[in-house]
């Protein structure tokens, strides 16, 4: 195999994703999406937002079933799941409250009709990991910890993530979910109550997400934050208030992940990191990274549609 190409956020645009894959060289071939010698690798995130949801549903898992893409699983998809599923209480892990029940009803009123073809989708979501290790290169959705990966790792089980595991998971091995949490939406920097952070609009910011990849030692609020929906001051950041994380450093192995919703495309921020996630419900384009075993990170090799 030449290498894998690694494919961002979906979301139910899956013309465009016909549209990358044409561009990269995969041809359909009996109803499945195929390269001669490459494997593509979907970062998450395949479902809500765009559509053509269940196009994109079967699409994606048709090539992973098949055995030409890999997979991990989103925060949407997992939203999903737990929107499903029931506490020991009787209550849904997810809350049908109007937040949670926005996020999803796209893809709820998609297969309002072929409700058993949802169910056997959300089983099948179920059996994908987290993250991928492959070595040379790693896969997460929004986040990547060497320790905290390891944990993981030593608790997840084999196989299916079985309903009655992912209720144990959030209420008897809380560390468990908080690490999963930060895998699929990033490391949340929560400020305290007497600490007032405006951006550039304003308004307060409680909640933002950090770079995980930079030591916040001597940073500031704008340098740390990641993502394009705001612009934070450049107040020092107090190294007392930062959470506990190690910086992922340039000599460790490339990582690849989606979620943040670039505006400005897919975007290498270190020689070793790329966030392909080009926010296709905005933008109207979809990215990848085609990699062929380079241990830098190379901007040439970005694909872009739309």
């Amino acid at each position: 195999m030449d290498g894998y190409d690694i494919i961002g956020d979906i979301h139910g645009y899956a013309s465009l994703l016909r549209q990358l894959l044409t561009a990269m060289g995969y041809k359909r071939v009996e109803g499945c999406w195929r390269h001669p010698s490459r494997k593509v690798i979907f970062v998450g995130d395949f479902v809500n937002r765009g559509p053509e949801i269940r196009e994109t549903l079967v699409l994606v898992r048709n090539m992973v079933e098949s055995g030409n893409a890999l997979a991990i699983l989103g925060n949407h998809e997992y939203s999903s799941i737990l929107y499903h599923i029931k506490d020991d209480n009787g209550t849904f892990m997810s809350r049908h409250i109007a937040g949670n029940r926005n996020q999803i009803q796209k893809t709820l009123t998609v297969f309002k009709n072929i409700d058993a073809e949802w169910q056997d989708h959300m089983k099948w979501m179920r059996s994908l990991p987290f993250f991928l290790d492959l070595g040379e290169i790693r896969i997460a959705h929004a986040y990547w910890n060497d320790t905290e990966i390891a944990k993981l790792k030593a608790y997840l089980p084999d196989g299916r993530l079985k309903k009655r595991f992912i209720r144990e998971m959030h209420e008897k091995h809380p560390d468990m979910a908080v690490i999963v949490y930060k895998l699929l939406k990033g490391l949340e920097f929560k400020t305290p109550k007497d600490l007032i952070i405006k951006c550039s609009k304003g308004l307060s910011r409680k909640v933002f997400t950090l770079k995980w990849w930079e030591n916040p030692l001597d940073k500031t609020f704008r340098q740390l934050y990641f993502g394009d929906k705001f612009i934070l001051p450049d107040y020092h950041f107090p190294i007392e208030l930062a959470p506990a994380y190690e910086a992922y450093l340039p000599d460790k192995p490339i990582v690849f992940f989606g979620h943040y919703c670039l505006p400005g495309g897919a975007e290498i921020v270190q020689q070793n990191i790329c966030c392909i996630d080009s926010c296709v419900d905005t933008t109207g384009r979809l990215s990848a990274y085609r990699w062929s075993g380079e241990k830098s990170l190379n901007p040439d090799n970005l694909v872009v549609v739309g």
